[in-house]
């Protein structure tokens, strides 16, 4: 009862350290490590990720609580093992938001939301350089468990801030099309191995194409997702009060569903 007087950071963190503890922690707990935490991790995003989605802020205060969780985990973990702890994870945090704000922590003045990018940019380079003094590649550290269409927008992101990029939409779009011209002449050749290389190109400039209209092409992808779900739910529900299934249906039948789905759900 005594813990629930302190500071609710200062209480979770006496939770984590309970958990962990070697004698009278939980067993689950205890037998953790930093790369058996990582699924839960990417999956507590994803969850963040779908209450704003949904715009449901009641279940985004849990899911941020979750996120949290997965934050003072690792910081037990490495306060047990001497690399670091939460309050220097903090302070490290606020000394990378001092350094990367200027315009609001120092005396930088920047004319234009362009420049200011630019330089953020600049400044996330030199920043990698000084962790590695082999970083020279404005692709390097680039994070590898990151979803495909998450990195293609990132490598997308991080060039394009140095000037390599398509002026304009309306090259993106061209470029779509010339994809497109690519993947049917592999189809028609039947050559599978060129097929999956156009496919991937494809995605690439799609991609592209999302950043350049300032989409996330992940969550752009993740809507299409739910709204595909939700119709094809429908389209089961109206099969089924025709006694039908998919499999049973014809293919005139289910676009009969389909569209009826699609209206249904408007």
């Amino acid at each position: 009862m005594a813990s629930s007087r302190l500071p609710n950071t200062q209480r979770l963190l006496g939770i984590m350290a309970a958990l962990r503890d070697p004698q009278s922690g939980c067993p689950w707990d205890r037998k953790q490590t930093f790369a058996t935490i990582v699924p839960y991790t990417l999956e507590e995003a994803y969850e963040v990720a779908d209450a704003i989605e949904q715009g449901d802020f009641e279940e985004l205060h849990g899911e941020l609580g979750d996120l949290l969780f997965q934050v003072i985990f690792y910081a037990q973990m490495g306060q047990e093992q001497g690399y670091f702890d939460f309050e220097s994870i903090a302070g490290k945090m606020a000394d990378k938001l001092e350094r990367r704000h200027p315009h609001v922590f120092g005396e930088q003045e920047y004319t234009s939301d362009e420049e200011l990018k630019r330089n953020w940019e600049q400044q996330k380079q030199l920043e990698r350089q000084a962790k590695d003094a082999s970083n020279k590649s404005l692709l390097d550290d680039l994070p590898k468990g990151f979803p495909s269409l998450s990195i293609a927008q990132k490598i997308q992101k991080r060039v394009g801030r140095h000037g390599f990029d398509w002026p304009s939409v309306d090259g993106v779009i061209d470029k779509i099309e010339e994809e497109i011209a690519e993947l049917k002449q592999a189809v028609a050749n039947q050559d599978r191995v060129n097929m999956e290389e156009e496919v991937g190109d494809l995605l690439f400039a799609v991609v592209n194409l999302s950043r350049h209209l300032d989409f996330d092409a992940e969550a752009a992808l993740r809507k299409s997702n739910r709204k595909f779900e939700q119709r094809f739910r429908k389209l089961e529900q109206l099969l089924m009060e025709s006694n039908l299934s998919v499999s049973d249906a014809s293919l005139e039948q289910l676009e009969a569903a389909w569209q009826q789905a699609k209206e249904r759900l408007r």
